[in-house]
């Protein structure tokens, strides 16, 4: 599966894939952060259409168009708010990135973008998001045909090494069976 992930560092936005996903907070309204990058570069119509949608909980998704973007889709997701690992953390990001391919998948579209969600204001360790990322999005692509790439996009070299660090680990593991 590592053949359909890339890693990248750069901005998301200015990615043109089918969808790039947008850390989100709960209300979709726009925020800080890649959020806040996301509806600037987007327009005022991102936000118009995110009203309609009345929120989103965390750990789950929902699509919007990309309007002023590259991409054609964003894909907005909530992850939770690091608080120890003792609150189902974990679980919660996995359905952040389960949900937001599961979106991909059931319209159509062949690739998508993710930041590393929860790592900023969040304080989600990078680490341990990145491994979550990178299993459940292997074990989404070794069960579905779409979408058919995936990309990581780190904004900081530091989260870039690391989220490198966990693709070759999941590499030698692969390499082991």
């Amino acid at each position: 599966m590592l053949e359909k992930m890339t890693l990248m560092r750069g901005d998301i936005t200015r990615l043109s894939v089918d969808a790039i996903v947008n850390a989100a907070n709960n209300s979709l309204l726009g925020g800080g952060g890649v959020d806040g990058a996301i509806h600037r570069a987007a327009g005022p119509e991102l936000l118009k259409e995110c009203r309609l949608l009345g929120g989103c909980r965390t750990g789950e998704a929902c699509i919007t168009g990309g309007y002023l973007l590259p991409a054609k889709h964003v894909i907005h997701t909530v992850g939770p708010v690091w608080h120890g690992g003792g609150y189902h953390e974990e679980d919660l990001l996995a359905g952040c990135y389960e949900n937001s391919l599961k979106l991909a998948r059931d319209n159509g579209l062949r690739s998508i973008a993710f930041p590393a969600i929860s790592t900023g204001a969040y304080g989600f360790p990078i680490k341990k998001a990145s491994q979550v990322a990178v299993q459940t999005v292997a074990r989404f692509l070794q069960q579905n045909a779409l979408p058919e790439k995936v990309f990581f996009v780190c904004f900081s070299e530091r989260d870039t090494l690391v989220y490198q660090e966990t693709l070759d680990e999941l590499a030698g593991m692969e390499n082991e069976t």
